[in-house]
């Protein structure tokens, strides 16, 4: 390289020293006599006394500086334990997050440890939970019971059920059933009288549907019959008003259809074959003599 202010064209540009230190090639700088400083153990740093075109370069590292105590260094210019600073700090010293599958064994279940602690501390001093006595297990499940009943009529069957559900000895359930019924609390016979009524009433539904119904509800055999001694012995007109009912609205079908769709609908609501069949010819009967001329006018064929 040339210097272009008509020095020696064989000078290469001087080497500026990065880290303070004097290069092995430097040929202004004493290094005898800073050699022999740092020997001495001086506490003023030697500064290089550069001439000529290495006069022209000057480093930030060739002037004194003297260590700033470490008390110092905390009192100036360091954020406090509350400043974000210090998060974002200490994050950063602990490295880049690892992702699940970089964790170790022990760092996946730290967490699961953390909370065994937590529900450990939170049990009684003994290390172990809480247990019920017999007496504080049998009010919780005479609660709970009274609560379903409360909302729906329950067949003593259905009380164990729930009973069993929490906990309760057999010898115990039999206790709150026996209790539950003598204050009227549970009453198949009740229950089944009322679900006779509903199913007659309501649904249109005869013998067979409701004898399901009510071994579906877990009542008893002979208080199933008994209800069902109650009814009139009228199956035939009871299936005779609800086929009226959905007569009409198969008037415009040919007979064999309407026939065997509305006898299909008595059957589900359980009235035997004969009675169905009955009901269903004579209901479709009635509609196409009523004077509906777009009606289908039934015949018996015998």
């Amino acid at each position: 390289m040339s210097d272009t202010r008509g020095g020696d064209s064989e000078r290469i540009a001087p080497i500026i020293p990065l880290f303070g230190k004097k290069t092995a090639g430097s040929e202004n700088a004493p290094a005898s006599k800073s050699s022999s400083a740092a020997d001495a153990g001086t506490a003023e740093a030697v500064v290089p006394r550069r001439t000529g075109d290495s006069g022209l370069w000057r480093s930030t590292w060739d002037g004194p500086s003297e260590p700033t105590p470490i008390g110092d260094a905390r009192e100036i210019g360091t954020p406090s334990d509350r400043h974000p600073a210090r998060g974002a700090a200490a994050a950063k010293a602990a490295g880049p997050e690892k992702s699940p599958a970089e964790k170790s064994p022990a760092e996946k279940s730290a967490p699961k440890l953390r909370a065994l602690r937590d529900l450990q501390a939170a049990l009684d001093d003994d290390g172990s939970e809480p247990v019920q006595s017999p007496d504080e297990i049998r009010a919780t499940a005479e609660e709970s019971l009274l609560r379903k009943l409360r909302a729906k009529s329950l067949s003593i069957s259905e009380a164990r059920l729930v009973l069993r559900g929490h906990g309760l000895e057999a010898g115990q359930i039999d206790d709150v059933i026996d209790d539950f019924t003598r204050r009227r609390y549970l009453d198949d016979a009740v229950l089944a009288g009322l679900l006779v009524t509903s199913g007659v009433e309501r649904k249109g539904q005869g013998r067979v549907a409701l004898s399901r119904a009510l071994s579906q509800r877990g009542l008893p055999r002979d208080v199933i019959d008994a209800a069902l001694d109650e009814l009139p012995d009228d199956d035939s007109e009871r299936a005779l008003e609800y086929a009226r009912s959905k007569a009409r609205s198969m008037a415009r079908l040919d007979n064999d259809t309407a026939v065997r769709r509305l006898v299909g609908q008595l059957s589900r609501r359980g009235y035997n074959g004969a009675v169905a069949m009955n009901a269903a010819k004579t209901a479709l009967r009635e509609v196409s003599s009523g004077g509906s001329s777009s009606g289908v006018r039934f015949v018996d064929s015998d």
